[in-house]
């Protein structure tokens, strides 16, 4: 069992936090709203952290989990960051999705006091978080996941090491650009079964023992059909995520033409007022096409 600290207690982080301490961990927690991490804390027990850095002093593993690049700095550096609290030896490991090039930024800061770090992106949404069966996408030195992934499997299916810093984000990229495709072809192809007098439910069930399986259908499409994303991860997560893959793709000389074009229908379902939709609302603009 270990010492850990877990920073950033929003839907995802505060089921996973809540996973370790039924592994059997110590764990203390600190969130930017400190009545989100007292309630944790009367609900899970373990310790509170008036700071990151309070949180993360005498952890063997610090686990953040927060909104962006700018989020992850502020609760990382600086007198009250975590790596002010943090010892020579231990582990931080983020799981918020961000660029690859804050992941090596502050790599490079960890390893001037003999701290490790870890990019570890994670997927499944809220469910998974919440069931513990997440995705977990690492980047780092294998000496530093062997240690991390016994704890990470408290809230874990699986948790792979693709390779140095950074490479955790760039395999979340390649997941949220996978999914964008994957959604907005769903949303065509139950649109048009809708659109030909079909029945939508008997047709997934047809398809989705065929080549037109995947998670989206197996998960969205029964809510899709009936018009309702008020779950699940939201529109404004996901065009965060595909701006980052897509500033990526500038840098790297990759082609995305559709992952920019779904980015641009998301745009659709924010100015629909959808912000705080699931993903998988992009069949909202097509059935509101029908109604206009």
């Amino acid at each position: 069992m270990a010492k850990v600290a877990f920073i950033g207690l929003g839907v995802m982080g505060y089921p996973m936090a809540g996973h370790l301490v039924a592994a059997g961990h110590q764990v203390r927690v600190y969130n930017r709203t400190q009545s989100k991490a007292q309630q944790w804390v009367s609900e899970h027990g373990g310790e509170l952290g008036l700071t990151p850095a309070e949180a993360a002093g005498d952890a063997e593993l610090v686990m953040l989990c927060v909104g962006n690049d700018d989020d992850l700095r502020s609760v990382v550096l600086g007198p009250d960051g975590a790596l002010a609290g943090m010892a020579a030896g231990s582990v931080l490991v983020d799981h918020t999705t961000a660029s690859a090039d804050v992941a090596r930024e502050l790599a490079a800061v960890a390893d001037k006091q003999q701290v490790a770090f870890l990019d570890a992106p994670v997927s499944g949404g809220q469910a998974g978080a919440e069931n513990g069966v997440l995705t977990i996408m690492v980047g780092g030195e294998q000496a530093a996941f062997d240690r991390s992934a016994p704890v990470m499997d408290a809230y874990a299916r699986s948790a792979v090491r693709l390779g140095p810093v950074g490479s955790g984000q760039l395999c979340k990229m390649v997941n949220q650009i996978c999914i964008a495709g994957v959604v907005q072809g769903l949303a065509e192809g139950l649109h048009f079964a809708q659109q030909a007098g079909l029945d939508g439910e008997a047709v997934v069930d047809v398809i989705s023992k065929g080549a037109a399986q995947s998670w989206q259908m197996e998960n969205r499409s029964h809510t899709m059909l009936k018009g309702e994303y008020d779950f699940g991860f939201a529109v404004d997560w996901m065009r965060k995520d595909l701006d980052i893959a897509l500033s990526e793709a500038r840098r790297n000389g990759s082609q995305l033409p559709l992952t920019a074009l779904v980015d641009q229908f998301y745009a659709e379902v924010q100015n629909m007022g959808g912000q705080r939709w699931d993903t998988s609302s992009l069949m909202a603009r097509l059935t509101r096409s029908d109604k206009a």
